[in-house]
C-alpha cells in the first residue's frame, strides 16, 4: 500500500466518521495492512558504473520470499536506472564495493552492484 493509498483510505474514514457512518469493518480494513508481519524485499541491481544515475545491466529480486531474475528481456525490467528504483521507494543498503575494481586481473563481481531494500 502506497502512502497516497493510505491517505485516501484515511480521508474516507474521516468523512464516514463526520457523517456517523464509520463502521468497524471499515476501520479494521484501514489498519489491517499494518498488522501483518512484514517481509524484507531485496533488489540487486548491477549497473554500468557506480552512480545512482547509471543504467541497469543486470538484476535480481527477492520479493515476498521468492527469488527472481526478473523478466528475461531487459526492456521489461522494472527499472532502467538505479535512481528509478530509489524513486519507487527502494532504499540503498549497499553501494558498489569499489575495492573489487582495484585489481583488474581478479574480478569478483559483475558490474557495479547496488543492493536495495523495502
Amino acid at each position: 500500500m502506497t502512502t497516497s493509498d493510505l491517505q485516501q483510505r484515511l480521508e474516507g474514514c474521516v468523512e464516514q466518521l463526520k457523517t456517523g457512518t464509520l463502521t468497524e469493518p471499515a476501520l479494521r480494513a484501514l489498519v489491517e495492512p499494518f498488522l501483518k508481519p512484514k517481509r524484507q524485499n531485496l533488489l540487486y541491481l548491477q549497473a554500468s558504473n557506480s552512480s545512482v544515475g547509471a543504467s541497469v545491466i543486470g538484476m535480481s529480486i527477492v520479493e515476498d520470499g521468492t527469488i527472481s531474475d526478473g523478466p528475461s528481456d531487459p526492456a521489461e525490467w522494472p527499472y532502467k536506472r538505479v535512481l528509478d528504483a530509489i524513486n519507487d521507494g527502494w532504499r540503498v543498503i549497499q553501494f558498489p564495493n569499489l575495492a573489487l575494481l582495484l585489481d583488474e586481473s581478479r574480478t569478483y563481481a559483475f558490474g557495479y552492484e547496488f543492493i536495495l531494500e523495502r
